[in-house]
């Protein structure tokens, strides 16, 4: 099954050059993506019923064509895979011309809400998604665990406030790109968005914490890797690409 919806690029969307940011564009792919789920029955107005729901473990995207304001996008989604314990979703995006200008994959667990545990998915499950395994936006993509250099340039510490939160008052997995605008070096924070990025999320953080953001890089990529304050818990690290 492949699910379609259109987005208008806003002013709320745009970073000083008039651009689509990173953190909206994953706001559109995430909203589509839910409402795939919503079709499906496991969406967040299902999980009072079904007590079950899908937790975000990566992405990597590729924006081919920066969209700019007032563009308007037709974000597509499909679930190519689930099987008994991870699930993974493409997406393509169009713009008013019929230009790709993105693609995004995605994995995913599902959990049981009340224990807080992974637990397999079961053959119902595909079914109600109607999968479409012939359709890979990258087709040798692995999604191995990212690991970032150990020679960290500089770091910060950031503070989750209630503004970034989500329904479960955790930091909302795009809010990690704007921990990560504020952790690299300003002249490629405030240059153009970056068009190639990865994000392997580890652990949830809170409403309330602060975490440390650590730069570091190598020949061919930025690293910031997210890690509670006294460094013993990993949240998260983000591969990017200019």
């Amino acid at each position: 099954m492949f699910v379609e919806q259109k987005f208008v690029v806003g002013l709320s969307d745009i970073n000083p050059l008039k651009e689509l940011t990173n953190t909206f564009l994953l706001r559109f792919l995430e909203d589509v993506a839910s409402m795939h789920s919503e079709i499906a029955g496991y969406g967040i107005t299902d999980m009072d019923k079904t007590r079950k729901s899908w937790i975000l473990l990566s992405w990597k995207v590729e924006v081919i064509k920066r969209p700019l304001i007032n563009d308007t996008l037709n974000v597509k989604t499909w679930s190519w895979c689930i099987d008994k314990l991870h699930a993974y979703r493409d997406f393509e995006v169009r713009n008013q011309y019929n230009d790709i200008v993105a693609i995004a994959t995605s994995k995913w667990i599902f959990i049981d809400i009340d224990k807080r545990k992974i637990v397999r998915v079961e053959e119902t499950v595909n079914d109600k998604y109607e999968l479409e395994p012939d359709a890979r936006v990258f087709k040798d993509y692995d999604y191995s665990k990212l690991t970032a250099p150990e020679n960290a340039i500089s770091e910060i510490n950031f503070k989750i406030t209630r503004n970034l939160i989500d329904i479960n008052k955790h930091l909302h997995n795009i809010y990690y790109l704007d921990i990560v605008k504020e952790a690299l070096p300003e002249n490629i924070a405030f240059s153009n968005e970056i068009n190639n990025f990865e994000i392997m999320y580890k652990k949830e953080v809170k409403l309330g914490e602060t975490v440390k953001a650590i730069y570091s890089k190598d020949e061919n990529y930025h690293y910031v890797t997210i890690k509670s304050e006294d460094e013993k818990d990993l949240h998260a690290i983000i591969k990017l690409k200019q």
